[in-house]
């Protein structure tokens, strides 16, 4: 390569990366903070993490969980949180750090993509179920249906039964028969349950409504659907309490198992429940953080949403097992018979407890509001996520913002609405099981690496203590450099080698449903060494040369000219090396 630049060569100031500068940024610190809450906090805080904490040795759960949280939860939190903040960039942009890991841009928009489609099916459920919930009577209280069998058995009589199989609650064949409209298995697709697809779609134009200016709406309707839904936690908590057996349902929940902590199955749920928990990986971390003031104190809100979110978790246990607690006393059927997680717990097992109280239609219309809202904040900041990455990727879409929020939301209504068939929740159950979990794990791997020793811990250390006036202390340093990776490897091996088998509803899945469940997951992570590859082969210089390059930053400077003018007076004062901080025309073609 020659010494001196051609004469075509662009001059170099035209060679930086093109911001935008109409990107926005959040009017006030609780706006990102309250964005940052409702996408961490979710229906998985109500529906997984109590059932998991049940199942996996009540109060001693907490400890492997709690651990994973301190030990990787936190630093990966605060760390995309910087990135974000420094860079005002979304999570394609934010591998400029490391431009040869782009590929893992690419990939976090593949798994928010996938995550998005069964997420927002996921939240139509219970927009159908509040339509029902001003009925004169709950329609699953009783087998007096049209769609009821035989086997169906109502909730006061379920404690005549000789065992507790052979017949189905009135609650699980409302769920499965009329709102699902469920068939044998994934094998049976079936044909579309029109009232669902009605729910989607209402579902969507919600999505788009606080979508529609960007982070100007979202910002603003976050301080609804972020402290609402704990109004309505509290109310059911303490009408919970007031149940009888409550009490018993809730030392169920936290009896603890000190044996468990043996099991490195426990430890790999706590490790997959952090994840989807507090969100680290996504790129919505990042992404949010990119509309926040440079100088914001990052630390303080990252512990502090981290903190608020293993609250709510725990918090919820309380809500739900006080409930089941009182549907055990009800039907003599032992709490550990009637505990169920995911879909079971909030469509089936906790409205057939409702159904006993008086006056089932308000606590059923509370519990799936609470559900619809803790939802929906996560879809908001999964759908910003992509469309930013879009806009990085390609300025002349910032000019048609609300065009491409319409198309995204038309296009993932359009791909979501095959798991409105008879056979979706089977295809639901397989994406959100093979698509999301385990492509994370490597996604954060990738980041802390990227992060810590290919960019240098002591230069990202320079970058935090330039946007905040303070330099981070040894425990994020020891941290970003030694201990979340190291158990981030722990926890990527135990995941795949304690994976469950799938199944849903007692169902098993075949084989090839497996095999499109795994290339889900190859479909996010294969871009990663895709990339690789493809900067291999078309480089324009030697291989080394050319991939020692892109391990270099690319214009890795804040978005505004006057803190990007100081940051580099910064640099040359701290006498750091000189990065490469224009880019490379060939390279961003």
């Amino acid at each position: 390569m020659a010494n001196q630049p051609t004469p075509t060569q662009p001059p170099r100031k035209e060679r930086r990366i093109e911001r935008d500068e109409n990107r926005g940024q959040w009017t006030s610190k609780w706006e990102f903070v309250l964005s940052l809450m409702g996408y961490a906090i979710g229906i998985g805080n109500v529906w997984r993490f109590p059932y998991l904490c049940y199942r996996s040795g009540g109060a001693a759960f907490l400890i492997p969980y709690m651990l994973m949280v301190i030990l990787v939860g936190i630093p990966l939190f605060y760390m995309e949180v910087l990135i974000g903040q420094f860079s005002s960039t979304g999570c394609t942009g934010m591998f400029r750090l490391v431009p040869l890991f782009k590929g893992t841009g690419i990939a976090q928009v593949v798994v928010n993509a996938f995550c998005v489609c069964y997420y927002s099916v996921i939240i139509s459920y219970p927009i159908r179920m509040i339509s029902y919930c001003f009925f004169k009577k709950v329609p699953w209280e009783d087998c007096h249906n049209p769609w009821n069998t035989d086997d169906c058995v109502a909730g006061p009589n379920l404690g005549k039964q000789n065992s507790t199989e052979g017949f189905n609650t009135a609650a699980d064949e409302f769920f499965h028969l009329e709102v699902l409209r469920i068939s044998s298995n994934i094998s049976e697709l079936g044909g579309m349950v029109w009232q669902q697809l009605l729910s989607l779609l209402v579902t969507w134009i919600i999505i788009y409504l606080c979508l529609m200016r960007g982070i100007k709406s979202v910002g603003k309707v976050v301080y609804f659907t972020v402290p609402f839904p704990y109004v309505l936690l509290f109310i059911l908590l303490v009408r919970g309490a007031t149940l009888p057996g409550a009490w018993s349902g809730i030392k169920f929940y936290l009896y603890p198992e000190w044996h468990r902590l043996l099991d490195l199955k426990v430890w790999a749920d706590a490790a997959v429940q952090m994840f989807f928990g507090i969100g680290p990986g996504w790129g919505g971390l990042v992404n949010m953080a990119s509309f926040s003031n440079f100088r914001n104190n990052a630390k303080n809100q990252s512990i502090l949403i981290v903190s608020v979110n293993v609250f709510t978790s725990i918090f919820a246990g309380f809500v739900v097992f006080s409930v089941l607690g009182f549907l055990s006393e009800k039907t003599s059927i032992p709490v550990e018979d009637v505990a169920t997680g995911g879909a079971g717990l909030a469509f089936v097992t906790y409205p057939e407890a409702i159904a006993m109280l008086p006056v089932p239609q308000l606590w059923a219309l509370m519990f799936f509001a609470m559900l619809f809202l803790l939802g929906i904040d996560s879809v908001f900041v999964q759908l910003e996520s992509i469309m930013s990455s879009i806009q990085d990727e390609w300025a002349w879409v910032r000019k048609h913002k609300w065009k491409l929020t319409l198309t995204s939301c038309f296009v993932f209504f359009a791909l979501s609405s095959i798991m409105c068939t008879n056979g979706g929740m089977y295809i639901l159950q397989l994406f959100d099981w093979y698509s999301s979990a385990i492509a994370v794990i490597v996604i954060c791997l990738v980041e802390i690496i990227m992060v810590a020793w290919i960019y240098g811990i002591k230069n990202f250390m320079l970058d935090t203590e330039f946007m905040l006036g303070k330099r981070p202390s040894l425990y994020w340093r020891i941290s970003w450099q030694i201990i979340t990776p190291i158990v981030l490897i722990f926890i990527l091996i135990t995941s795949i080698v304690f994976i469950r088998t799938i199944t849903y509803n007692g169902v098993s899945y075949p084989d090839w449903a497996v095999y499109i469940g795994w290339a889900s997951f190859v479909a996010s992570v294969m871009w990663i060494p895709l990339y690789i590859f493809y900067i291999m082969i078309r480089k324009r210089a030697t291989l080394c040369e050319s991939l020692k390059k892109r391990l270099k930053p690319l214009d890795w400077t804040p978005a505004d000219p006057q803190d990007r003018a100081d940051y580099e007076a910064f640099r040359r004062q701290r006498q750091m090396p000189a990065f490469m901080s224009d880019t490379d025309m060939e390279g961003t073609k």
